[in-house]
């Protein structure tokens, strides 16, 4: 039987402006429109941020989350997977407030505090829709993102304990991968574990198939049998990595939050375009795209009756 590969979608995330691309979805009717469309060309889980509907800007607000998930879920069966890393700008009490209320599936988490520069694409751009715009790359360059022993173990414990979330462990370099063995090993998480390998991202390993190799072989020799992974690069090189992961044992991540664009200089109108584009490429690899319950068996999910919203 062919293997079953997961697609992820990030619809919106925290990283690219309005002024970016027009195709990015910024009001709650916007995001569910994109998620759903996502979910529908193939996308197992979606991975959700939230913006000011009124200006773009990253939220960490539930209302705002509340203003679309329900509307997500009525509409498609995909797994729902919310951001608690959010923005490097908001404390961890602001980024955990709409998991915690809509215990969620999955949830993503860091593993590791790190620089996260934005800051190089200012350069792009002469004229903003928004002043937040330049301004929140400005503020990369001197702002690190926090997530501490303590923190990741506080997310640990709220989301996880107390409301049976599992997680999308987002691994930026090769010794976050060593925190989450560490973390396995002492029987904080339970297995299997989805690891994220993040790669392109300023601050963290750069978009290269040899460090890819070099995440997967360290994953590999500190987690054992115990993981499973996904692959998400950044901008030009979302696709090509991607499908070098498929290839390598692992799932794919695509989606605007990841890359605005769907070829050399090219934005994608929407996140069912990068979706349908990755499925295109995996089916004539021969594998067979994991369906919202395929990825639930998969990663031991405790349902979507279970969440919150």
């Amino acid at each position: 039987m062919a293997r079953k590969v997961i697609i992820t979608c990030a619809v919106t995330g925290s990283i690219h402006t309005p002024t970016m691309s027009p195709h990015l979805p910024i009001t709650p009717e916007e995001i569910t429109a994109q998620a759903v469309a996502a979910a529908n060309a193939g996308a197992a889980i979606l991975h959700l941020h939230a913006r000011n509907p009124e200006t773009g800007q990253p939220t960490a607000d539930p209302k705002v989350f509340m203003k679309f998930l329900p509307r997500i879920r009525e509409q498609c069966d995909a797994v729902i997977n919310i951001t608690t890393g959010g923005s490097s700008l908001m404390t961890l009490e602001e980024r955990l407030a709409a998991p915690l209320e809509a215990q969620p599936e999955m949830a993503s988490l860091n593993m590791g505090s790190m620089n996260f520069g934005l800051f190089p694409m200012k350069e792009r751009y002469s004229e903003w829709k928004f002043d937040w715009e330049p301004k929140l790359l400005d503020a990369t360059k001197e702002v690190v993102f926090k997530n501490t022993f303590a923190d990741i173990e506080t997310i640990f414990d709220l989301l996880g304990n107390q409301h049976g979330t599992r997680f999308e462990f987002e691994c930026y370099d090769v010794g976050q991968i060593q925190t989450l063995a560490f973390y396995l090993k002492e029987g904080l998480i339970s297995k299997p574990v989805f690891v994220q390998f993040v790669l392109g991202v300023l601050g963290g390993i750069d978009a290269h198939p040899e460090n890819l190799m070099h995440m997967k072989a360290t994953a590999d020799r500190l987690l054992g049998d115990n993981y499973q992974f996904s692959v998400l690069a950044a901008g030009r090189m979302q696709i090509p990595l991607a499908t070098i992961g498929a290839i390598l044992g692992g799932n794919v991540r695509v989606g605007l939050e990841d890359s605005l664009l769907i070829g050399r200089g090219k934005l994608a109108t929407n996140n069912a375009e990068q979706v349908t584009k990755i499925r295109t490429i995996l089916e004539e690899l021969g594998f067979e795209i994991a369906s919202p319950t395929d990825a639930r068996n998969m990663l031991q999910l405790k349902g979507a009756e279970q969440v919150n919203f």
